[in-house]
């Protein structure tokens, strides 16, 4: 990023999002909750045209509250964060706190040799597609070489825990939540082209991220497109992010020159 964009950026006012009342920080720690039981209801009345779209959501608002996990943004305190972490890994299909050390060294090495993350985000969008599950079994490898050891102990726990959920499933042929595990291994195949792509694609050293400044896509993906406003300040709550893009709009408004739709 050149001189003059990090000067203007030291006027963007943002220490005030980071503080969540307590309608915010149950909004985050809840806000997957809804779509994981409907998905779950409608996949156990086998009506899966409804419960498709529900476990897309759940997908995608569980990747918005690991995401702020992350970043212990949750508003909650670290043991809580990382139970919520734990539990997710069982949910989702993958250890979070693998993907949590690839994202923070995302942000450190952002695009960079070292952004193991950041790949796909190379790629043509066919190719970031096909790349799905190497970029997931990329995703674990990385953070198990490389990672501390008290940190490895979560990560194999996680492993350990996903392993036994999807064993106990498949044995006693309990086919609502057998819908759930093919669902979401799908949706972590996809997680490369949706999740790290989509918000970088075609992007360079100043302008390293895309946007979206659509109200209503930006209300369907849970805020989950303001990438570059949380690249710049990942300490802000993704609940904050909205009024954080209009402070940056201010002050830096050539950051929203490229956009995610």
């Amino acid at each position: 990023m050149n001189a003059m964009l990090n000067s203007k950026l030291k006027n963007i006012r943002w220490k005030d999002l980071t503080k969540l009342n307590n309608r915010e920080r149950f909004i985050e720690n809840t806000v997957n909750h809804p779509w994981l039981l409907l998905s779950l209801l409608f996949a156990w009345y086998e009506w899966y045209l409804l419960a498709l779209p529900c476990s897309f959501m759940f997908f995608l608002t569980s990747l918005r509250q690991s995401h702020n996990g992350y970043h212990y943004t949750l508003g909650t305190s670290k043991q809580l964060t990382t139970l919520t972490l734990v539990i997710n890994s069982i949910l989702m299909l993958a250890s979070m706190h693998a993907v949590k050390f690839n994202h923070l060294r995302h942000h450190k090495y952002c695009l960079g040799e070292n952004d193991v993350e950041g790949k796909c985000a190379r790629m043509p969008a066919w190719k970031a597609i096909v790349f799905g599950p190497i970029f997931i079994f990329e995703t674990h490898r990385t953070a198990l070489k490389l990672e501390k050891k008290a940190a490895i102990r979560i990560i194999l726990l996680e492993l350990t825990l996903m392993t036994a959920f999807i064993s106990i499933v498949f044995y006693y042929n309990i086919r609502f939540l057998q819908y759930h595990i093919v669902v979401m291994i799908l949706g972590e195949f996809m997680s490369g082209f949706f999740a790290v792509w989509t918000v970088h694609h075609d992007c360079d050293e100043d302008l390293f991220s895309r946007t979206s400044r659509g109200k209503w896509a930006n209300f369907f993906t849970y805020n989950m497109f303001y990438h570059t406003e949380h690249h710049l300040f990942p300490a802000v709550p993704t609940i904050k992010l909205p009024v954080l893009a209009g402070r940056l709009d201010d002050v830096v408004p050539e950051f929203k020159g490229k956009t995610v739709f």
